[in-house]
């Protein structure tokens, strides 16, 4: 039987002009300014430094495979937070939320997903990058073409686009119920769900075959590829040797743990232990402070991303004075 108060599916207002109202922080109002305040300058800092990343790699004539990897990386921070951020600060503004249509919502979500897959199939390009420079450094040149990287990345994008686009339609294929409130800043999966008129866990299976094929199967991946590092690194004698082949991976390890990390606490758990504040504040983690991290970690931690960096502001200062 039909739910009380669910939108019809035929209905044409299930269009364009049907919109769904964004709660975002309108609990806070006391704290509004500041709130805007804080998102709008970690906002800008995230991404000036992803663009700075990207315009160094891009300038550099000759470029190493993981290097290639972190422009693309940059590329998907950069876009993952104009997918949201924006729309947050708008909320911010609003006293009582923001309104966005049935489409935008949809849009919003289906971007959201495919970048986040995105980078989960590159952080596991990227774990292969180092099992081959580690475990196997004299085919390293021949193996990790530019070429390769290049068909790499187009395979991340569109896989995660394919498998985004799916959990979208199924998402919003389901009737809602009314008032359209989203208890979120931007229209997340979980918090989307919510709004759907089931009991049933039906609705919650392509979250799952989604979580299985853009955090799960990556991850193997990832942990497959340190697997057979860390047993390549056992049989180097020299501790030296090791902890600087280890080093190389530090960086990833902590960009994976932190991807992971919010990801697995917001996708991979039951529709009954849903909890909106909770999910707000993960999310804001997941969406502002992880991307402004990713530049920091990689140039504190890369020497060729810190000289790269050198060698643009360099080329800068020498133009700015002729």
């Amino acid at each position: 039987m039909p739910c009380e108060g669910c939108m019809e599916r035929d209905n044409v207002s299930t269009g364009a002009s049907m919109e769904f109202l964004l709660l975002g922080f309108s609990e806070l109002l006391r704290l509004r300014v500041l709130l805007f305040l804080i998102f709008l300058a970690v906002h800008l800092a995230t991404l000036a430094g992803n663009i700075m990343i990207f315009m160094a790699v891009v300038m550099e004539p000759s470029r190493p495979p993981m290097l290639l990897f972190l422009c693309q990386l940059s590329a998907v921070e950069l876009c993952y937070t104009l997918v949201v951020v924006p729309k947050a600060l708008l909320g911010l503004v609003a006293a009582d939320g923001s309104s966005i249509s049935f489409l935008g919502c949809a849009a919003q979500m289906h971007l959201f997903v495919a970048l986040g897959g995105a980078e989960c199939f590159l952080l596991a390009a990227m774990s292969y990058d180092r099992y081959v420079a580690i475990c196997q450094p004299l085919r390293y040149a021949a193996v990790m073409s530019e070429g390769l990287c290049l068909r790499l990345a187009l395979a991340c994008a569109l896989g995660a686009f394919a498998v985004a686009l799916a959990l979208t339609a199924a998402v919003f294929r389901l009737p809602f119920c009314q008032p359209r409130r989203i208890d979120h800043f931007f229209c997340d999966v979980p918090a989307v769900l919510q709004l759907a008129c089931t009991h049933s866990y039906g609705p919650e299976l392509p979250l799952l075959a989604a979580c299985v094929l853009l955090l799960l199967l990556p991850f193997l991946l990832i942990l497959a590829s340190y697997v057979c590092i860390a047993a390549d690194l056992l049989r180097v004698a020299s501790p030296v040797a090791r902890g600087k082949a280890f080093c190389t991976c530090v960086s990833h390890l902590t960009i994976t743990l932190l991807h992971y990390g919010c990801a697995t606490f917001i996708y991979i758990r039951p529709k009954s232990s849903y909890s909106p504040a909770r999910d707000k504040v993960v999310s804001l983690v997941y969406t502002n402070i992880t991307p402004l991290m990713y530049p920091l970690i990689y140039s504190l931690r890369n020497k060729e991303v810190r000289g790269m960096l050198r060698k643009m502001l360099r080329r800068k200062k020498i133009a700015q004075v002729n």
